[in-house]
């Protein structure tokens, strides 16, 4: 036999080792990592094909957290269909009740007496995120009780199909009661588009004039992204940074929740990732990242607590409760149908 034989055989061997690590490599890319700016049982979010009602993206979509001031868009939309049917017009005047002017910041500092108009309410609660204005909206349309008002609100939840949502008040103010998730708040930012085109345009104002002088509002997404157009920003210590984004270019058109964010501009840095992430032309494909959450905790999604425990977002009753996490702080945005399946559409599509 030639002595070189053996030396065949090894050559041979090697080959047939590399094309085997080669298709391995091929076959198992290197799985894709997320980084969430929020604690685990505060994050949430959804990413939605509005045109289609794919969902795209989420992580504990349904899981209940408090929605702070992605309330008013609630308010909104009741104040849009009143609106619509000929209850208020733009020239309206809504009167400021003293409960409604006590409410804490962020606000317009009304005082006793003093009235709104329903256009410079419409951009205060939008742009500014105003306590005051949303009570006294709130108060207005439900009859002079805002506790009727949040009735009437989760009423218009549930006809929405917001299963998970419970309103108690109209601004967002801190409420053990009053929750929502991202899937909910994905289906009013989608609810309101559709229904109301023609005021949807209010949610693109970054700023407003009143009373002469020019308020600035806290979505800096808003010319940040091309193509975002809206919708609202949130936030209370126990909820974190929340916000629902529209973004609409391209023939492409998103609904973006993020809840629960460490700050708003880790929050705002989130979903622009997202957008970038669903807009791939492999979204299809790609399967659901390893999350990589703020502080490193584990990936794996909190469990609901059970129904004597304290709301998601808050700890234990048996625990100390973090500064960070009391209810009861002002709510402001600053410092500054069912789902039968991941892929099926969260609303009908027209």
């Amino acid at each position: 036999m030639p002595p070189t034989f053996p030396l065949l055989q090894k050559l041979i061997a090697l080959l047939a080792l590399l094309a085997l690590v080669a298709g391995c490599t091929t076959a198992a890319p290197p799985e894709s990592v997320l980084a969430v700016p929020a604690q685990p049982q505060k994050y949430a979010a959804i990413v939605v094909d509005a045109s289609s009602g794919k969902t795209l993206f989420e992580v504990n979509s349904r899981s209940q957290r408090y929605p702070a001031s992605l309330t008013k868009m609630m308010t909104l939309y009741m104040l849009f269909e009143a609106l619509e049917s000929g209850r208020v017009t733009k020239e309206t005047r809504i009167p400021v009740s003293d409960h409604a002017a006590s409410q804490p910041p962020t606000k317009l500092r009304f005082r006793r007496g003093e009235t709104i108009d329903v256009d410079s309410a419409i951009r205060a609660m939008v742009v500014k995120s105003a306590n005051d204005v949303a009570v006294a909206v709130g108060e207005y349309l439900g009859g002079g009780s805002e506790d009727q008002f949040a009735a009437m609100m989760t009423a218009k939840a549930r006809s929405l199909g917001m299963s998970g949502t419970n309103f108690r008040n109209a601004c967002g103010l801190p409420d053990d009661g009053q929750v929502t998730t991202a899937r909910d708040m994905a289906v009013l930012g989608m609810a309101l588009e559709k229904r109301f085109p023609q005021h949807f345009h209010y949610f693109s104002e970054s700023d407003f004039m009143f009373r002469g002088r020019l308020v600035r509002g806290h979505n800096d997404m808003l010319g940040r992204v091309r193509g975002v157009d809206g919708i609202k920003t949130g936030y209370i210590r126990a909820s974190g940074y929340n916000i629902v984004t529209s973004y609409n270019a391209d023939g492409r058109h998103l609904i973006v929740v993020v809840m629960g964010a460490d700050t708003a501009r880790q929050r705002n840095d989130h979903v622009e990732a997202l957008i970038q992430r669903s807009l791939g032309p492999t979204v299809a494909d790609a399967g659901q990242p390893k999350l990589m959450y703020s502080g490193q905790q584990p990936a794996s999604p909190p469990l609901l607590p059970p129904a004597d425990s304290a709301l998601p977002g808050l700890p234990p009753p048996d625990q100390p409760t973090p500064a960070s996490a009391v209810p009861g702080q002002p709510a402001s945005d600053f410092p500054s149908p069912d789902l039968a399946s991941p892929g099926a559409p969260l609303l009908p599509t027209q």
